[in-house]
């Protein structure tokens, strides 16, 4: 409980307004998850400003807000207004804490901290009744916003403490001046922030040297870098671990699927323990509860038998009924290197086949690309399947796949959906699934999604609250992004094979980097639905799938020189020809490799563009056969006109290609992949299917013309949106950007957002027109600039530095479409999409 009296003093801050309630509940600091009776914390972070949320906050029930700024209206709630936010929480923390006299337990540690901290508090409330830190509130903001659910009768505390920063750990001594503290491990976690392991180390020891002289820090002795933490404190020290020098050591240590079972042996007693935690790993947790419980005076049995009530915490390792018969192991809360191996381990010892389910391990810093290497080395050594979600852990698949696992059993996905579907195609009934990723990859989708009975997922799994499915998941390197909707496209390609139907392939066109989609992930997630094949422009676009994975058929859709015959066939590449040059080049080059080389041989129907005419079609296939090494296993034209209402054209087209068909099929010389249909020919001329269809824009939700628009089940994939970075008011008559194009009519509120022509954000001979901001439109104002741009706000009220704009894409009740954008600038979607450069990161 909070009493406004204990904020006040703590704090130094002043009341505005009437008091409505002088005790509350908890801290709120995130107004979606606001109960009543509760204390809203207005922070402000680099992510947001949760003054803007006060209001809402308090619909939602609570009673009382602590912000830097009041808000305008009244409030209904008492509000209690400081310098810093975040500083006036931990204030109030440490007068809680020292006026209840609260003797307070810490523990530290890479891995297993929540695991240990549970254990710790079942032990001690045999005797005690033990407040504990809730979930993972255990950083700097989140142990003090924790305690906001101290109650009067806890005198002791166990509180996770965590540190992803120099100084953290400081911070959070100060804040509870623990008087014992246990160290499980150092191992790789938060490098980013703490570099490496001896940092993690120093900054983990501070907790310990932090105790007092009749403190007792319990230090796992197994690890060296926290047996060494004994010489930095005047504390008395108790080791726990698996070797005699332990002082508290487990023995006969047997995992299981029902729990784990060991021997605690403590100065020359014995007593047999078991609790339902998963994995050998998790013997230190169990080991730092017997350990705090010996301090605290509980003997053996009366340890055990707390132990006993022990069981898998979501999230973590927690076994669950599947579909099929299927055990699924919930390990979705987060993921570290130290955390996959034990994960692993598990796997290895079920005795029954498993798939195994790993997403990104984020903060590993220089660690990162051979960490996620050898989880896919050693997943290939205990899984029958390996399912990979998130860019980083494509090495792992990558890796598996060099160390033996078939590659049929190894699939690279991008999102959770597309995870799950995996998971699905890839496991037997009866068989095991290991789910094992950080926050970011959000895999508790795939157990949500494997569940027997779904109905017990917000029970039994993390991030089930509402608030969870709003949280970007990733951050951008730039203020300026692009959002790309996988799942959209991965709906996309299922509607449009269903279309098609099942004896027509079909292949994504993904040249200029997936028409601005990020051709990697596009590849991946279309292959993954149904995409059989894959369309490029050119060598090195095919390359940079090939590099990340992407195994399926791909052509090289345009034109080819005989200098790159080589490595086109090495990389199992297929050649769009239509000179002999070219063909007599790939066919030297499959002579000295010893391998084919699959050409598509291209006729110029009426597009006036590459490819043979059609009476060059017949002889030029004719000679092909002729040159050894040469596999033609594939004939196509291109529409010049499909996408038009009037598609008498785009039918003169498929007559002439017929024709040359029909010669072809006279003399046996039909390849086996004829194709025709673009986007506008798939979705309008079933005739003109053949045995695959090439969809580029519509795989994107994007029309190929507004006479033939995407069926309405189509989802666009791509938004494009920056931020403010700076907001002004200029007088009537300032001029505005390069050239002084523009001068203000009225006293004007002028907005920066960093975003220019550099980015394809196109400055002439037209501009995009408007932005969103707020939800409402926003002109923009004078020339585009390279990297900046300018737009009047005057008539939006209440838009500041960090709101978000959006150009293209929802915000509010408002769109802006790339139809609408092409109009704009006098073009069509496909260059809108694809001109957005590079630099611009994209986000899914």
């Amino acid at each position: 409980m909070i009493e406004l009296a204990d904020l006040l003093e703590a704090t130094g801050g002043s009341l505005y307004g009437p008091v409505q309630a002088t005790r509350f509940a908890g801290f709120c600091h995130d107004s979606r998850r606001a109960v009543p009776g509760q204390l809203f914390v207005a922070l402000r972070t680099a992510w947001g400003d949760g003054h803007d949320y006060i209001l809402h906050a308090c619909q939602a029930g609570a009673t009382g807000v602590l912000c830097e700024r009041p808000p305008e209206g009244p409030l209904g709630a008492t509000c209690v207004v400081v310098e810093d936010t975040e500083a006036a929480v931990a204030q109030w923390a440490r007068l809680a804490l020292r006026r209840q006299r609260v003797e307070v337990i810490g523990v530290t540690g890479s891995v297993g901290k929540t695991t240990a901290k549970e254990a710790i508090a079942l032990v001690l409330g045999r005797r005690h009744p033990v407040f504990r830190s809730p979930g993972n509130y255990s950083g700097r903001l989140g142990l003090p916003i924790g305690l906001g659910d101290l109650l009067p009768e806890h005198h002791v505390a166990v509180l996770e403490m965590a540190c992803d920063s120099a100084g953290e750990m400081a911070d959070l001594v100060s804040i509870a001046s623990p008087r014992h503290a246990v160290v499980l491990n150092v191992s790789l976690a938060h490098l980013d922030g703490l570099g490496s392991l001896e940092g993690i180390a120093t900054e983990k020891g501070r907790l310990v040297e932090s105790l007092p002289p009749d403190g007792w820090a319990v230090l796992n002795c197994d690890d060296p870098r926290v047996e060494a933490m004994a010489a930095r404190t005047s504390s008395r020290v108790m080791r726990i671990g698996l070797g005699p020098s332990a002082d508290v050591r487990a023995e006969d240590v047997q995992p299981g699927e029902g729990g784990l079972s060991f021997v605690a042996r403590v100065e020359g007693r014995r007593q047999k323990m078991h609790c339902g935690l998963i994995g050998r790993h998790n013997v230190y947790a169990a080991l730092a509860a017997v350990a705090v419980g010996c301090v605290y005076g509980l003997d053996l049995r009366e340890i055990a038998e707390a132990l006993e009530g022990m069981g898998p915490l979501p999230g973590r390792l927690r076994p669950l009924p599947g579909r099929n018969g299927i055990l699924v192991l919930d390990d979705s809360y987060s993921s570290a290197p130290t955390g996959v191996a034990a994960a692993l381990d598990v796997v290895a010892g079920l005795g029954r086949p498993a798939t195994v389910v790993l997403g990104d391990m984020p903060g590993l810093g220089h660690a990162e690309e051979e960490a996620h290497r050898e989880a896919g080395r050693r997943a290939a050594t205990v899984a029958r399947a390996l399912v990979t979600c998130g860019e980083r852990m494509r090495l792992a698949a990558l890796e598996a796949l060099r160390s033996g696992l078939p590659s049929d059993s190894v699939r690279i996905t991008y999102t959770p959906e597309d995870a799950l579907r995996a998971v699905e195609a890839l496991t037997p009934p009866g068989a095991a699934v290991l789910v094992k990723g950080s926050a970011e990859t959000r895999l508790e989708a795939v157990v949500r999604g494997l569940l027997a009975d779904p109905s017990k997922a917000d029970n039994w799994l993390v991030r089930q609250e509402p608030a969870w499915r709003a949280v970007r998941r990733k951050r951008p390197t730039r203020p300026t992004w692009v959002e790309i909707d996988l799942e959209a496209i991965a709906h996309n390609t299922r509607e449009l094979c269903a279309l098609i139907g099942p004896t027509v392939r079909l292949m994504a066109v993904l040249k200029a980097d997936g028409y601005g989609h990020g051709a990697v992930k596009v590849a991946t997630t279309a292959v993954n639905n149904g995409a059989s094949w894959i369309g490029v422009a050119c060598l090195g676009e095919a390359l940079l799938l090939r590099e990340a994975g992407v195994r399926v058929p791909i052509l090289i859709l345009g034109y080819t020189p005989p200098w790159q015959a080589r490595e086109l066939i090495e990389q199992g590449l297929a050649a769009t020809v239509f000179s002999m040059e070219t063909a007599r080049a790939l066919s030297r080059a499959a002579r000295e490799l010893g391998r084919p080389a699959r050409v598509h041989v291209k006729v110029d129907t009426g597009m006036g563009r590459l490819g043979l005419l059609p009476d060059e079609a017949l002889p030029f296939i004719r000679s092909l056969h002729d040159l050894p090494g040469l596999s033609v296993e594939g004939l196509f034209t291109h529409f010049a006109a499909a996408d038009s209402a009037d598609q008498s054209y785009a039918r003169l087209q498929l007559e002439r290609f017929r024709r040359v068909l029909a010669a072809l099929e006279r003399e046996g010389l039909r390849p086996p992949l004829v194709h025709a249909a673009n986007s506008a020919a798939a979705l309008t001329m079933p005739e003109a299917r053949f045995d695959m269809v090439r969809v580029g824009i519509a795989l994107f939700g994007l029309n190929p013309s507004q006479e033939v628009p995407c069926p309405p089940t189509l989802r666009a994939a791509l938004s494009f949106k920056t931020q403010i970075a700076q907001v002004k008011r200029l007088p009537a008559g300032s001029f505005v950007s390069y050239g002084c194009t523009y001068c203000t009519p009225r006293e004007s509120l002028i907005a920066v957002i960093p975003v220019g022509y550099a980015d394809g954000f196109r400055r002439a001979p037209r501009h995009w027109g408007e932005v969103l901001v707020r939800g409402r439109r926003a002109p923009i104002v004078g020339r585009v600039c390279m990297d900046q741009s300018m737009i009047d706000v005057t008539d939006i009220p209440g838009v500041r530095q960090g709101d978000e704009v959006v150009l293209i894409g929802a915000q509010g009740s408002d769109r802006i479409t790339v139809d609408e954008v092409a109009e704009h600038l006098g073009t069509i979607n496909y260059e809108v999409v694809s001109e957005i450069l590079a630099r611009v990161p994209r986000v899914s």
